[in-house]
Formats: structure tokens, C-alpha cells, sequence
């Protein structure tokens, strides 16, 4: 049964990255800045969970002292997606994707911290292979360099988010951990908008191109995909579900491809090193599968 629980999360696991690999593309369609497009996206999947708790009657307490911990962990989901879209609007796609696929090395560095096992040796040993197909990206994407290092950021928040959220999953409702964190990063970046005078009357009309993508990005890309995600950490390791999300990049990429075409297209060092990146990332995870 247990088998059986794990191998449905795994392949749920796999629609649900296919579904971010999407995000990436919608990040492009919106004409919006990074700022005001997480914050709709924050803002309108908060309203479309809220819903959903209405019509599952979901009671929403929880201890304090974990209600806290989630609206922080709000804030570095607000921040990983912030640099995400951030690195797509200063790059595109196809570099920003390969740079996040780096989340399972920074992983491999945060979970021993905080679930206190010893560093793996050969764990290291990918980590420095990573940085050369990092290398290598830069060596010939240099005129992209600032979208790199967003990129980078990203996949570090995404990392540090995966790897607090996995304390979080095991003990509580899916839906009440997807609700908090969203509340909490909405509300961080509210109020850094209305401290930075980010709000004004054009801000609030976006177009109806904008608004439609919008509205994907945020129920579909956001509120399912975020809730089930979450769920999905109650029966595979932080590792698993980063390491997975690694194939965000593959999905993604082809997506970029197919949407737009020859704007994609990259030189053939850029997939050197990005195939680098992957190749390391999957072979670490057959190295795990195989320990176990």
C-alpha cells in the first residue's frame, strides 16, 4: 500500500513539474515586471485556496509558532519566484531554466544542515562538475550574466524552500501549508510594495491578455500545483521532489521551443553545459536509488 502511495506521488510529482515547466512560458506571455506578476500570482491563488478551504470546510488553526514558520517560508517562495521571473525577463527561458536545475547540488548542501546527516562525499564531487557546465554557460551566454545569477538565487530559495517545507509536510494538511505560505508571501510583498510606492491606478489594469495568463498561472501553475506538491512530500524526500524538479528545465525548454520558436534557440556550448548540469543531476539520483 505504502509501494503504491509512492509511485502515485511520483508520477503526480511529474504532472506537477510539467505544469512549473508551463510557468516558465506564462513568465514570458505576461508583459508584467517580476514584482507586480508574483504578486497577482500570490494574490489571486490565495483567493482561488481560500475557496477551495471554504468548500472543503478546512479549519484553519494551527500552533502559532507553525503559522509563523510557514509565512517565512512564504516569503522565500515569494523571493525564489521574484528572482525566477526577474531571470526570465533578463535572459530567457532556456537560460534560466538550466541555471535552476543547480537546486539539487544546493540541496545536497542544505538538507544534511537541517536534517543533520553528513555530507556526501561524491555528492561534493557533482557539485564541481555542476559549476563547470555552469562555466561553460557563462563562457558563452555572457551577455546574459545578471539573468545567470537570478537564476542562481532562484534555485537557491528553491532549494531552501524545498528543503524547510519537508518538515512541514509530514505533519500537516496540504492545503493549510499551501494557504499560509502564499498568505505570507502576499503580505511580504505588499508591504514592501507599499513602502517602495509600487501601487498606483495603472497597476491595477492590466491588459486581458495579461489578466487571462494571469489567471493560469495562478490556479492551474499556483494553487493545484503548489497544494499537491506539498502533498506529495508526505511520501518522497526533500531530495526526491528537488531532484524531480530538476526536470522542470527538459520540460520547460521544449515547451519554450515549440511557443516561441527561433527566440529559444541557443548556441550548442549553452546545451553542453546545461546537459552537463542534468546528466549530474539524474546520475546522482540513480547513485542514491541505489545506495537505498
Amino acid at each position: 500500500m505504502q509501494e503504491d502511495k509512492n509511485l502515485q506521488s511520483y508520477l503526480k510529482l511529474h504532472l506537477i513539474v510539467f505544469i512549473w515547466g508551463f510557468t516558465a512560458v506564462l513568465g514570458e506571455l505576461i508583459s508584467l515586471e517580476a514584482l507586480p506578476l508574483v504578486w497577482y500570482r500570490m494574490t489571486f491563488a490565495t483567493g482561488f485556496i481560500v475557496l477551495f478551504i471554504a468548500f472543503k470546510k478546512i479549519p484553519l488553526k494551527l500552533p502559532t509558532k507553525t503559522i509563523i514558520g510557514l509565512l517565512f517560508a512564504g516569503l522565500i517562495i515569494a523571493l525564489h519566484w521574484l528572482t525566477f521571473f526577474k531571470a526570465i525577463k533578463e535572459s530567457n527561458i532556456s537560460v534560466t531554466l538550466a541555471c535552476l536545475a543547480t537546486g539539487a547540488f544546493f540541496t545536497s548542501i542544505l538538507e544534511p544542515i537541517f536534517y543533520n546527516r553528513k555530507v556526501i562525499l561524491y555528492e561534493v564531487l557533482f557539485g564541481l562538475i555542476v559549476i563547470i557546465g555552469l562555466y561553460i554557460i557563462f563562457q558563452v551566454e555572457g551577455n546574459y550574466i545578471y539573468g545567470i545569477i537570478l537564476a542562481l538565487s532562484s534555485a537557491f530559495l528553491s532549494a531552501l524552500f524545498s528543503v524547510i517545507n519537508g518538515k512541514y509536510a509530514v505533519k500537516y494538511d496540504p492545503t493549510l501549508i499551501s494557504f499560509y505560505e502564499i498568505l505570507g508571501g502576499v503580505m511580504c510583498l505588499t508591504i514592501f510594495m507599499l513602502f517602495s510606492q509600487s501601487f498606483s491606478i495603472s497597476f491595477f489594469q492590466p491588459s486581458a491578455n495579461d489578466l487571462l495568463w494571469l489567471l493560469v498561472l495562478s490556479s492551474v501553475c499556483t494553487a493545484y500545483a503548489f497544494i499537491a506538491s506539498v502533498g506529495v512530500m508526505k511520501y518522497l524526500s526533500p531530495y526526491t521532489v528537488m531532484l524531480t524538479i530538476n526536470l522542470e528545465p527538459i520540460y520547460g525548454i521544449i515547451l519554450a521551443l515549440i511557443v516561441f520558436n527561433d527566440k529559444e534557440k541557443m548556441s550548442t556550448q549553452f546545451y553542453i553545459g546545461a546537459l552537463i548540469i542534468l546528466s549530474t543531476v539524474i546520475l546522482n539520483g540513480v547513485l542514491k536509488n541505489r545506495k537505498k
